[in-house]
């Protein structure tokens, strides 16, 4: 009997203290960057993995339902712009699996501005969770019109306090000071975004005075750009850049225990301490194909943080499984853009075709031309292969554009010299086709010996192009991120992506002009 007895209350100890050791530790579950990839698809990207599904709001729901520890939510901004889905609900969707996920907290990205500060407001408003943005500030009293120096937008909460297993767990909200010039300027020409450091400094002097038992970081800023849309183990690497990053936030917190940053669309395997602070820094990718999960471990004798640690999961679907919930959500809103997809928003009064007497087009030089006017730059380059049906005369409906342009490229903006803009020319025109679309250029070349010879590129003033001058540019993401005929966009001086999708603008542009008439060819002269 007293064997049994004895049994007993080791079973009961041993339940007892396995619910005790979960109870101190926090999971943190972090994305970023999501930019509306709200659902699975394949990894085509990975030649390992390419037929396997990766990603998406079903997985990750399936993934934190598992965690037997009490766990939170987090997101670091750039929400909803990049998708149909995400751009057509104006980031309404995004909003609905968050709450639905039951997310805590997020940080304001500079692409959650780019359907303006009003959209911004519904979506917070239609939030279960509080935006954050610690760091951005009105330029003027709305009601007064005059200066203000110290007034924090009305809008975002510059923190907020968790309450998880018995903790106070401080999240605090520092939005990236590039959202000045990394939106559209326009949406946010009334703002002001202080530097992150400082501002940190500031709020965790108000937040240590809480004393909470635990302080995170969101930020939309990251470790470091030169690891821009890489996965990597920064275990040995050196970092050289520390301005507005995450280190130097680490640095002004001095006691954070964990920053979760963005923007840069770097997945850090395991996170990386900040030497100076033992702050662990994480960041996520971007795409929602993966996601970070930290975990907070507490001192059983003094309640004190006892350790951080994290890691970057991928989110196989053949690994986490899909919640069956979160699938009808995405089924519903896929279902509402679709019927979207078929409006009209323009009429063709000739047909865009590939049809041309010379080596451009009308369909290649409409998408050219209109990405250098949504870039506001001097000239632009599409590749060939990117443009994938034509405009038929008649109406126009939204599923055209998307046939047109089917892909997920953004327009980018570069500062080049002139002889790298020869060397796009030289790479990409052939004896009887060029692989590059071009705008606000005429290119004269002659054919010697079955080669190309290029005489010169003209700008649209007659001006011929200098090697040694800098020029605007704008292309796409595919190009230069090292896409076929695009090697030379890696000698930019320059480059920023502005996540504005080439579609989108085609789609702005036909809503805004009503109608397309003949498109203009020619750009390539032959010269005998």
């Amino acid at each position: 009997m007293k064997t049994k007895n004895y049994i007993y209350l080791l079973l009961f100890v041993s339940i007892y203290l396995v619910n005790f050791l979960y109870a101190e530790k926090i999971s943190i579950y972090h994305t970023s960057d999501v930019h509306g990839m709200y659902s699975s698809r394949k990894a085509k990207w990975d030649n390992e993995n390419s037929t396997r599904s990766i990603g998406g709001f079903p997985a990750l729901m399936s993934l934190v339902k598992k965690d037997p520890n009490k766990y939170i939510l987090l997101d670091s901004g750039d929400m909803f712009q990049g998708s149909p889905e995400g751009n057509i609900t104006k980031g309404m969707a995004t909003v609905e699996f968050m709450n639905m996920l039951g997310y805590s907290a997020a940080v304001v990205g500079n692409h959650d501005y780019d359907f303006g500060e009003e959209n911004l407001k519904k979506l917070i408003k239609s939030a279960k969770f509080p935006f954050l943005g610690a760091n951005i500030y009105y330029l003027k009293d709305e009601k007064t019109d005059n200066e203000t120096k110290d007034k924090n937008v009305d809008y975002l909460k510059p923190y907020t306090i968790i309450n998880i297993s018995k903790r106070n767990i401080a999240i605090l909200g520092i939005a990236g000071q590039h959202t000045k010039t990394s939106t559209l300027p326009s949406n946010v020409k009334h703002l002001k975004f202080k530097d992150e450091a400082r501002e940190t400094k500031k709020w965790m002097e108000e937040i240590r005075k809480l004393n909470p038992d635990a302080v995170i970081i969101l930020a939309h800023i990251g470790i470091d750009p030169n690891l821009s849309q890489k996965i990597i183990d920064v275990s040995t690497y050196t970092f050289t850049h520390t301005r507005n990053t995450t280190i130097q936030i680490a640095k002004a917190a001095q006691n954070a225990n964990l920053i979760l940053g963005g923007h840069n669309h770097t997945g850090l395997i395991n996170g990386w301490k900040e030497p100076e602070t033992n702050t662990m820094i994480c960041e996520s990718y971007w795409g929602l194909t993966h996601v970070t999960k930290a975990e907070i471990e507490f001192d059983d004798s003094t309640g004190k943080v006892k350790n951080v640690s994290c890691k970057l999961i991928p989110l196989w679907v053949d690994e986490t499984g899909e919640d069956k919930t979160a699938i009808k959500k995405w089924e519903e809103i896929y279902s509402s853009v679709s019927k979207e997809m078929d409006k009209i928003i323009g009429k063709a009064k000739k047909a865009l075709t590939f049809d041309s007497q010379t080596f451009d087009n009308a369909i290649g030089n409409f998408v050219t031309d209109i990405t250098r006017l949504k870039a506001n730059t001097e000239i632009a380059f599409q590749n060939a292969g990117g443009v994938r049906n034509i405009i038929n005369e008649g109406d126009i409906k939204i599923r055209d554009i998307y046939q047109v342009m089917p892909f997920e490229n953004t327009i980018v903006v570069l500062k080049m010299k002139g002889e790298d803009i020869y060397e796009v020319i030289k790479d990409n025109l052939k004896i009887n086709k060029t692989s590059m679309y071009i705008s606000g250029i005429k290119v004269k070349y002659k054919i010697k010996d079955d080669k190309v010879e290029i005489l010169e590129i003209l700008l649209e003033n007659g001006d011929k192009i200098e090697p040694q001058k800098i020029y605007t540019v704008a292309t796409n993401n595919y190009l230069t991120s090292g896409g076929s005929g695009g090697k030379a966009f890696k000698n930019a001086i320059e480059k920023t992506d502005t996540m504005i999708l080439v579609r989108d603008a085609l789609i702005e542009w036909i809503k805004k002009n009503k109608e397309i008439k003949e498109w203009e060819t020619g750009r390539f002269i032959r010269v005998e």
